[in-house]
Formats: C-alpha cells, sequence, structure tokens
C-alpha cells in the first residue's frame, strides 16, 4: 500500500478523531498534513506499518503536540494537551477511538457556510483532495480554491460550528444539505457546468465513494442509500453519453451495450434496499426513474414516477423533467405546453433546449432555431454547445 492510497482512505477518518480532540478543524488538518509528510520520509525507508491509518492518528497526534508546545501563544494550550496527552499512545489502541468521520462529513455540509464552500471542504476534508485538485476540478485558480477553503474554516470557528451529528429534531433538514452537497458533486461530473468534455468521470467517482462512505454511516436512512442509487445508475451511462467525436448523446440515442450493467445490478440492489426502509422521498423517486430507463419501462410508468416525484419536490426543474417525459412518451404538444409554463427557468439553458427539441420534433422549425440560440447563449460546456449548434443547423 502507498501512502498515496492510505491519504485516500484514512485522510478523513485521522481528521475527524483530531477535531474531536482539539475543537479546531484547520489544527487538526495541520498535524494529520504533518504526519503524512512524515510517512513520505519514512515508509519508503522503513516500510508501510501493518496499521497505516493508526499509525497516521499517533503520529498527527505527537505533532499536534509539538506544534502546541512550541506555540508559547496559543490559547487553551494546557487543556489542548491534556486531551492530546489523553489519546492512545499505541498504535494497537487508535482502533478503539470511535470513528467520527460522520460528525465531520455534517461539519463541511452545514447550511451556515455558503454552498460552494460547503462544496469544496468536504471534498478537502472528507474525501481528502488536494487544494490543486479541488481547484482543477471546478476549473477555477488555486488560490482561489485555497481562500475558499480558509474562509470555511474560519467560518467553523468564527460561528461556532459544532463538530457534532445534529441531534434528531434536526437531523432530516441537516441531511438534506449533505445529500445536496454530494450531488453537487456528482452533477459538476455527470454534466460538468464547463470545460470541453461533457463528462467529468472523477469526480463522478468521487461523489460515489462519499455517498458509499455516507452510506456505511448512516445504513437505515432511505434518502442517503436513495442518492447513492441514483449516482450509481446515472454513473453506469458514462460511457455512452459522448460520442466519438466528443459530442454529447443524449439518453435516447444512447448505445446500451455501452451502459455498465455492474453499475446498473448495484444500483438496483442498493433501491431496494432504500424503498424498504421508509416512505420514498426524492432521491428514491429520481432513482427509482433512472431505474425505469434501465429497464426500458414503458414511458407512462416513467411520467407516472415523475408525478410521485413532483409530490415530494415540486421544484421547477422536476416539472421541467416530467414534461420532456411526457412528451416522449407521444404527447409533444401536451409536453410543450407545460414546459412553457415554467416562466421561473428561462435563465436555465436545458429549458431552452428542451423547447428547442419539441418544437423540432413538431417541425416548428423557425421557433425552434430561436430556442436553441437561446440555449447556445447561456450554455457553458463545450461539447453541450457543439451539439447545440449541431441541432440549429439542421432546423436553420
Amino acid at each position: 500500500m502507498t501512502v498515496d492510497q492510505v491519504f485516500r482512505e484514512e485522510w478523513a477518518h485521522a481528521v475527524a478523531i483530531l477535531t474531536r480532540v482539539l475543537g479546531d478543524l484547520g489544527l487538526a488538518e495541520d498535524a494529520v498534513q504533518d504526519a503524512f509528510t512524515t510517512a513520505l520520509e519514512r515508509w519508503p525507508r522503513d516500510g508501510v506499518p501493518r496499521s497505516p491509518g493508526a499509525w497516521i492518528v499517533t503520529t498527527a497526534r505527537n505533532r499536534a503536540i509539538d506544534r502546541i508546545r512550541r506555540d508559547r501563544v496559543f490559547r487553551q494550550k494546557a487543556e489542548l494537551l491534556a486531551r492530546l496527552e489523553s489519546m492512545p499512545e499505541e498504535e494497537e489502541d487508535v482502533s478503539a477511538i470511535p470513528d467520527e468521520r460522520l460528525a465531520l462529513v455534517f461539519t463541511c455540509c452545514h447550511p451556515a457556510l455558503a454552498a460552494e464552500s460547503r462544496v469544496a471542504l468536504t471534498l478537502r476534508e472528507v474525501g481528502g483532495l488536494t487544494t490543486p485538485e479541488i481547484a482543477h476540478a471546478f476549473l477555477v485558480a488555486e488560490p482561489t480554491m485555497a481562500q475558499r477553503l480558509v474562509r470555511a474554516k474560519r467560518k467553523i470557528r468564527a460561528a461556532g460550528i459544532p463538530f457534532r451529528v445534529p441531534p434528531d429534531h434536526l437531523l432530516t433538514e441537516r441531511l438534506r444539505s449533505v445529500l445536496a452537497v454530494l450531488y453537487l458533486v456528482f452533477n459538476e461530473g455527470y454534466a460538468a457546468t464547463r470545460g470541453r468534455s461533457p463528462v467529468r468521470g472523477d469526480l463522478c467517482d468521487e461523489a460515489i465513494r462519499l455517498a458509499k462512505l455516507l452510506a456505511v454511516l448512516m445504513p437505515d436512512e432511505s434518502e442517503v442509500l436513495g442518492l447513492l442509487a441514483l449516482m450509481l445508475l446515472q454513473d453506469s451511462r458514462r460511457d455512452a453519453r459522448v460520442g466519438r467525436d466528443g459530442e454529447l448523446v443524449l439518453l435516447e440515442d444512447q448505445d446500451r451495450a455501452l451502459w455498465n450493467r455492474n453499475r446498473i445490478d448495484e444500483g438496483m440492489r442498493v433501491l431496494e434496499r432504500a424503498v424498504s426502509l421508509a416512505r420514498p422521498g426524492p432521491y428514491v423517486f429520481q432513482a427509482a426513474i433512472a431505474a425505469a430507463h434501465a429497464e426500458e419501462r414503458p414511458r407512462e410508468e416513467i411520467v407516472a414516477l415523475y408525478d410521485r416525484l413532483a409530490e415530494v419536490d415540486p421544484s421547477p426543474v422536476v416539472f421541467l423533467n416530467r414534461a420532456v417525459a411526457v412528451a416522449l412518451a407521444g404527447d409533444v404538444e401536451d409536453g410543450l405546453t407545460l414546459i412553457d409554463q415554467l416562466t421561473d427557468l428561462e435563465g436555465y439553458h436545458l429549458f431552452h433546449a428542451a423547447r428547442a427539441d419539441l418544437l423540432r420534433r413538431l417541425e416548428r422549425r423557425s421557433e425552434a432555431a430561436a430556442a436553441y440560440r437561446e440555449a447556445i447563449a447561456l450554455v457553458g460546456n463545450e461539447a453541450e454547445r457543439t451539439y447545440l449548434e449541431r441541432r440549429l443547423r439542421e432546423v436553420s
């Protein structure tokens, strides 16, 4: 096992443990970073320890003690040292420390933080991505992302955001924030808002990995499993979503032979478990819709699932997707009428792209061309723009 592998697997675990002890996410991160720096120096020479994660926690503890002892102005110095020194000194005893990663997830996704900060902090502290990796993933400058992370950690400290799993009466609302962050990461990979490719596999993989971690930590939460199932089922189409020329391929035109059967089977198993737990929520219904596509169920069944989804999540985007489903089920005019009612989405490129497609199907070519131009003016991804420009040429 390499240091890089251990970093990915143990970073969040170590940061969570040290944050619980120190009460300071930034200080905990520094200590764990010091531990991994030491590992890079020692492991190639001495070999990887028998329990790499425990070694990292123990070393981080010692580095934190050294750092606090050297700092003459550190507040609560004696208290922090006492907490650190109460931790197990032997690596064999570290396994007895409770897993604090769930508290870390909720801290990073606290609604007091800006949405972009929640995403960045979750990828950093829970996902173990480096600042350059996160900056690259979201196509921003590294100093910009570094400042975003610094501000988020300062906000946690200044606002006194607690390092804990929320109490039961707050859990449902706070869990929505956590799931929204993971889905934002996945969607940026599944349908990238910027850049040349419409698909970013690295972000899809990271979101699924984090969702699996959350499912392990919260195995009886149906919406956690629903989100994981949704990601798996949508990601099964990854290789079919981009053609050889790099252009976006829509669902109805995809080569199903390219769909990942293992992902589909895993998603179906997770969805079955989610449905068995409680009354379905939005992510469970979205996963059920993705499963219906995977199984090529009748279009009318998909519309019925959108009806159920709209009951629990009556958002404009859900109504847009339902309208498209109605059109694909054979009622193109009805679908277009439903879309035209969604005036709140006029700044959303997929609203105009969906209108354009239905107008094209109805052979209302000049109106379709105008809608395609609206979509092109709003789209940020180059592969999507190329697809829309080709459609525009077809109707012009």
